[in-house]
């Protein structure tokens, strides 16, 4: 099989999320097992770090990555969704894994993922598992796919667990409240692994310490471990520094990093600590001088696609894949640090979202420019323009992402700002 016939393979044979949403998901973990099974467990034979949680995940997998590759360390990172090519799900060191590799393990194992009646996710990881184990990682960050209790990833057991923040999304999947939002995140918690949570919400709090006592893990709080101070007031399209402090030990670093967005802090606070209870509990040395550089780098070291990426200036042009309402909400508190004039923004979103939460948010003196992305789940353009207008969301209809964003720069001054945003296609279709 030639790779795009491959990806066709993968995409069209089996149902994704990606492209279906929930009626693609297959809750339990017998599939995975049998197939990783099948292929001598490859994920027992390389260490991890498990990251979990609503928002966040995907950055604190991609710093965690940034950290052990600059101290040395063969490291793989598992994420998804991707934005443009599908071998970004799955690098080592930065480097996607190759096409020959797709094709090869695919053909080897078709009939496997059919007997198996396997899915896109699950073929995927276990794809990602059975890489990390042939290329012999020193470490491979792990990010779920959705949830985490009966996500494929949870057949790993790594060293460390993440769980980031809990917030409203998928509710349709993982539960109608945070506390059983919690429930299934904290599915990845497993017998004497020690946990980091991210963020210490009150209303979930219970949930964590239950299930960490439970199975005997350690749980530490991200800010116990540091506190983590702005040091820029600047416009942070110029440069962002921070200084971390360490709680327990009187020592600090101050570093500059390539994520701007002010969302980024609770990120940055979580896999720094995250980081630090790894190298504490494993008795590993890390130098500050590659910390700093690993912060300083992580988009470039990482190939971090999608978060708050800017396309260019004069006017500002800005992409960034938030998709609920926690992440849009972040978005538009980072807006807050730059100086613009009018805000244009391209929205394009799926419809299996909570869209009325994300619109009740969206500021109303902005121009709108709706779009569908090329993807069976997406929203008609029309439809959310509709339903803006219930919120005094006013704008246009684009037949194309490509045409909104276009469009928008067209009508936008030089001291104008074009966010672009919504969901993960949305972005992807813009950097292509």
């Amino acid at each position: 099989m030639k790779y795009s016939a491959v990806i066709d393979y993968l995409f069209q044979q089996f149902p994704s999320y990606k492209k279906y949403g929930a009626k693609a998901i297959k809750y339990g973990l017998h599939n995975i097992e049998a197939l990783c099974e099948a292929l001598d467990n490859p994920q027992e034979k390389f260490k991890s770090i498990h990251v979990a949680g609503t928002n966040g995940k995907g950055s604190v997998t991609h710093i965690l990555s940034a950290i052990f590759i600059a101290a040395g360390y063969k490291t793989g990172t598992f994420t998804s969704p991707h934005y443009v090519n599908f071998r970004e799900r799955i690098k080592i060191n930065g480097v996607y894994i190759s096409k020959n590799e797709v094709v090869k393990f695919v053909t080897k194992n078709k009939i496997l993922f059919e007997q198996n009646n396997a899915s896109f996710f699950e073929i995927t990881a276990a794809m990602a598992f059975w890489h990390f184990q042939q290329q012999q990682v020193d470490i491979a960050i792990i990010e779920t796919g959705l949830g985490g209790r009966l996500d494929s990833t949870n057949i790993i057991r790594p060293q460390l667990s993440v769980i980031t923040n809990i917030g409203f999304d998928h509710q349709s999947m993982l539960g109608n409240t945070l506390q059983e939002i919690a429930g299934e995140k904290a599915g990845i918690i497993k017998p004497n692994v020690p946990v980091v949570i991210g963020e210490n919400q009150p209303e979930v709090k219970q949930v964590f310490v239950d299930k960490s006592k439970a199975v005997g893990a350690a749980i530490v709080y991200a800010n116990e471990v540091l506190c983590l101070e702005k040091l820029t007031t600047t416009n942070e399209i110029d440069k962002c520094v921070y200084k971390a402090s360490y709680q327990k030990r009187k020592e600090s670093i101050t570093f500059e990093t390539d994520l701007k967005a002010s969302y980024q802090m609770k990120n940055l606070t979580t896999a720094l600590a995250s980081a630090d209870v790894y190298i504490n509990k494993y008795n590993l040395t890390f130098e500050k001088n590659s910390l700093q550089k690993a912060l300083r780098n992580i988009k470039a070291t990482t190939k971090m696609l999608g978060k708050w990426m800017c396309l260019q200036n004069k006017p500002i042009v800005i992409a960034d894949s938030a998709h609920n309402k926690a992440g849009v909400n972040a978005a538009l508190k980072t807006l807050s640090n730059y100086n613009y004039n009018k805000l244009h923004i391209v929205l394009g979103m799926m419809k299996d979202k909570d869209i009325d939460e994300v619109l009740k948010l969206l500021p109303k003196n902005a121009n709108y420019y709706f779009c569908s992305p090329n993807f069976l789940r997406a929203m008609d353009a029309q439809q959310l323009k509709q339903q803006a207008e219930n919120f005094n969301l006013n704008g246009e209809t684009c037949t194309s992402v490509s045409k909104a964003k276009e469009t928008a720069i067209e009508k936008a001054l030089e001291e104008d700002l074009v966010l672009i945003t919504g969901s993960c296609f949305v972005v992807g279709e813009i950097i292509k």
